[in-house]
């Protein structure tokens, strides 16, 4: 490697490097410009809608931001009186608990309870404190992001008329055509995304609901929100129902076991069968690259970061997909599957270690 090529690697290193830094420490305004960049693309086609039915862009921007700070309001009322009921429940499901844990440890021979000596009012308490300072803080920075969300969207009717000033004609074709590409797969992604975690939720919502589970609204809302982080979203969602079915309905555990059950069977129809079959292949990410993104964006901006991985991992691989050179990032990005398949469609014969003429075999695939 020639000396151009290493100094090129080194300081891409460094860029990325500092580019982390930046993101750590200036998470604080950049987190709500990136969450309203996101709504951007779901709420501009409803700007478009208002504008073409004559109602001026200022206008329709404003009427937009009031409906989304409308939905935040009714969110945040949810939210309180979901935690209200639950600390006026939670003397209940403590005495039910007791006599669980206690049972499971006669039936294992532990000899101790493990949750003896445990204060669970103060335990309960301090969560809810902390919980209502996150809630603070998120909401002041859902200020930011309404701010951030109102001047991007007047901006954006505006933005390809700066390409055709800022470039010749056929370069601000060609930026035209990529940007054009980039936002509409973005926000059919992101519409998809949304629709299938509404879906997701509502089903939640209605089984829990059937089964007598307590809170069942608000187990509906969790695994909406959570269900934009693949794989691991779907686990951490069904957790907390599964337990409440078990401690509400002790000693009975057949509730919890058929909550269990009920749960499994809406994320693995969900998540296996009618996603990939409404988001096709295009957007199917590698499971290294999900959990890299997680494991980043998580340790950045810890759970709203983890909510957001997936969909910036997703912009990414667009935006490289709509640019010719960081063509092949977007398909080590992918996971493969739809690439194999045109592969075997097409009858090539391609190489592998070790065997130059081995065909595409059906198998265990590299992510």
């Amino acid at each position: 490697m020639d000396r151009n090529k290493v100094n090129f690697v080194f300081q891409g290193i460094l860029v990325l490097v500092a580019l982390g830094v930046v993101l750590k420490y200036a998470g604080a305004a950049i987190l709500p410009l990136i969450i309203a960049w996101l709504l951007s693309y779901l709420l501009a086609p409803v700007v478009n809608f208002m504008t073409r039915h004559k109602i001026p862009t200022t206008v329709a921007v404003f009427i937009v931001i009031i409906l989304l700070m409308g939905i935040l309001y009714l969110s945040g009322t949810f939210l309180y009186g979901r935690l209200s009921a639950f600390a006026a429940a939670y003397p209940k499901y403590h005495s039910r608990m007791t006599e669980l844990v206690a049972s499971l440890t006669g039936r294992l021979h532990l000899g101790t309870n493990p949750l003896d000596g445990v204060n669970w009012g103060q335990s309960v308490g301090r969560f809810l404190m902390s919980l209502s300072g996150s809630i603070f803080v998120f909401a002041s920075k859902l200020v930011l992001v309404v701010i951030f969300l109102f001047f991007i969207l007047l901006g954006k009717p505006y933005f390809k008329y700066k390409i055709m000033k800022s470039f010749s004609q056929e370069k601000a074709n060609q930026l035209s055509q990529i940007t054009s590409s980039i936002t509409s797969q973005i926000r059919r992604y992101l519409s998809l995304q949304f629709l299938i975690s509404f879906v997701t939720g509502i089903l939640v919502w209605l089984a829990l609901e059937l089964i007598g589970v307590d809170f069942a609204a608000t187990w509906g809302a969790l695994a909406f929100f959570l269900n934009f982080i693949p794989t691991i979203g779907s686990i951490v969602a069904s957790i907390p129902p599964i337990l409440l079915a078990l401690v509400q309905f002790y000693p009975n555990l057949w509730p919890g076991i058929i909550t269990m059950l009920v749960l499994l069977a809406i994320q693995l129809s969900m998540g296996n069968g009618i996603a990939p079959k409404v988001m096709g292949d295009r957007l199917n990410l590698s499971p290294v690259v999900i959990l890299l993104s997680l494991m980043f964006w998580g340790w950045l901006w810890g759970i709203v970061g983890a909510l957001l991985s997936i969909p910036i991992a997703a912009a990414l691989k667009i935006a490289c997909e709509n640019i010719e050179p960081l063509h092949p990032v977007s398909v080590m990005m992918g996971s493969g599957k739809s690439y194999r398949r045109e592969l075997l469609k097409q009858g090539r014969q391609d190489t592998v270690p070790g065997n130059p003429m081995a065909p595409v075999k059906d198998g265990p695939e590299d992510p």
